[in-house]
């Protein structure tokens, strides 16, 4: 296969050149742990620290707001276990039907633990159910909010500060999973956004897999996660991962730089991949087309199975995803797109195309040069088209 055109970046994203070479140093010659008293030791702690406050500036919070751990499914974890451990036992947790399975498996989990847990709906188009969710801050007693900031699938973004507010007019701790958000969305900025926990991944934004981060505000109180060290304020106990830290800290500084024009200038060939796919019969968007993510396009093809669909387009080099990378091993459908009443004919059709900086507008040709060939393939083998 000559090339390779990777539109799977809600997956992951390649890690930037200049990520990667900042890392390298701290595999070899500085290769301190940065809590010991030494210099060697505190040259270490210095540039975990710088990275820290890279990190913090992405999102306008305080460098000492910032706690780093392995990957955004711990710091959902650790947010909604350690969140709702500090609060009470008798908490109400509330969250959304199309959350990422981190937040979703530890919010049912807490259910068989005997904590009331409340699922709010979607909308047809994948916006949240604001009334609904209303209804559920209503509950009385201690509550524990956990919505995403925007969508994995669909790239759809919520009303993350109408829902902030709301949450705390209610006297909720509120946590948002802001894996998708952060690094794409300018209004990632918890100094005008109300949240008390906010998540991101560094793989999600050219840093490698593997590091990850919790905003927690100041004044939050948060059950520590993992025991046994002073480190990350005593949140999260365990040597730090220094070479992936500072990874972690120049993306996002990267990030912060590209953020305007990378926006727009993705926004356009995702644009433009949408009006040629929609040319196929039967094609139509999941989700709302104004309130999503600049990188993302989720379409249906009617009759056809997306995994189908996916082994053609793997063929001719081209890598996309029928939903989230985390249930890709399943056969059932996508509970985002069946949360949201996607027509049974569409809901196996879905496929899933995000991109990012290293995208192309000949990556665009391409995939539209292949995509109708591979639908009208299948179409034709279809029981369902007539």
């Amino acid at each position: 296969m000559e090339k390779v055109i990777y539109l799977d970046n809600n997956a992951t994203t390649r890690v930037d050149p200049a990520v990667l070479e900042a890392m390298f140093p701290f595999f070899t010659k500085e290769y301190g742990n940065p809590s010991s008293m030494h210099i060697f030791g505190g040259h270490i702690h210095a540039e975990v620290e710088r990275a820290r406050a890279r990190v913090a500036a992405l999102i306008n919070a305080d460098p000492s707001e910032i706690i780093f751990t392995s990957c955004g499914s711990e710091s959902n974890n650790m947010a909604v276990f350690g969140g709702v451990g500090a609060i009470s036992p008798d908490t109400t947790v509330i969250t959304s039907r199309v959350e990422h399975p981190s937040v979703l498996e530890p919010c049912r989990e807490l259910k068989e633990r005997g904590h009331r847990v409340i699922e709010v709906g979607v909308m047809a188009d994948g916006t949240l159910d604001i009334d609904g969710y209303s209804a559920a801050l209503a509950t009385p007693g201690k509550k524990f909010v956990s919505l995403m900031w925007a969508n994995n699938e669909t790239g759809v973004v919520f009303p993350m500060k109408q829902a902030a507010e709301k949450a705390q007019a209610a006297g909720a701790i509120f946590h948002t999973d802001a894996v998708q958000a952060v690094g794409k969305l300018n209004e990632v900025d918890v100094a005008k956004v109300p949240v008390n926990l906010l998540t991101l991944s560094g793989h999600k934004l050219h840093a490698p897999k593997g590091v990850g981060a919790l905003y927690v505000r100041r004044g939050t109180r948060i059950k520590p996660f993992l025991r046994g060290g002073h480190q990350e304020r005593g949140l999260r106990a365990g040597t730090e991962n220094v070479p992936y830290i500072v990874g972690l800290g120049l993306a996002a500084e990267l990030a912060a730089a590209e953020l305007k024009n990378g926006a727009s200038r993705i926004a356009v060939m995702r644009d433009r991949l949408e009006a040629g796919l929609l040319a196929c019969p039967d094609a139509s968007v999941n989700g709302n087309r104004k309130l999503r993510l600049p990188n993302t396009l989720n379409i249906s093809f009617a009759y056809i199975e997306g995994e189908a669909i996916l082994y053609h387009l793997s063929d001719a080099g081209i890598c996309a995803s029928s939903g989230s990378a985390c249930t890709s091993g399943s056969l059932e459908p996508s509970h985002v797109i069946r949360a949201m009443g996607v027509p049974f004919t569409s809901v196996h059709g879905s496929i899933r195309f995000s991109f990012s900086k290293y995208n192309t507008e000949a990556d665009v040709d391409h995939v539209l040069s292949v995509t109708p060939g591979v639908v009208d393939k299948l179409r034709a083998l279809s029981p369902f088209v007539s």
